[in-house]
């Protein structure tokens, strides 16, 4: 199963909250809107900081700002930015050390798997995940 980690969620969490409130926002803000752990939020804040995705004010009104457009921010790169380089297994980065890569009949396949995983994540925005959805029913859609 394809799972992205819980800060990663927490993550995207975040940056929906800064970017909705449009300025500056705190750690204690974040964490009062999203009710995560004003601990959480920080962790989750530096890393998105260091990505480049949020911006930092320091002082007494600093906190935390989009450091680009919610649409300029990918999916991909959230997931980068707390987890890592995107990597299905450990010879889809073309770094890899397994011992039975060259032998494997897959490895020369799972680079593109990797490259068309991250191509879906990097199709989708921050804004996209912002925008509310209203889900039909399945029993609607079937003439049920």
């Amino acid at each position: 199963m394809l799972r992205i980690a819980k800060l990663t969620d927490y993550g995207l969490v975040v940056l929906a909250h800064v970017a909705r409130v449009d300025d500056v926002v705190s750690t204690v803000g974040l964490a009062e809107r999203s009710g995560l752990p004003q601990t959480t939020v920080a962790k989750v804040a530096k890393a998105l900081t260091r990505a480049g995705l949020l911006s930092s004010t320091r002082g007494l009104n600093g906190g935390y700002a989009l450091a680009r457009p919610a649409v300029d921010i990918r999916v991909a790169q959230v997931i980068e930015a707390i987890e890592g380089p995107l990597a299905l297994t450990a010879c889809s980065t073309g770094d890899s050390e397994c011992a039975d890569e060259h032998h494997c009949p897959l490895s020369g396949h799972w680079p593109t798997i990797n490259a068309a995983v991250r191509g879906a994540l990097m199709d989708v925005s921050l804004a996209d995940l912002m925008v509310r959805t209203v889900r039909t029913p399945i029993a609607q859609t079937m003439g049920g």
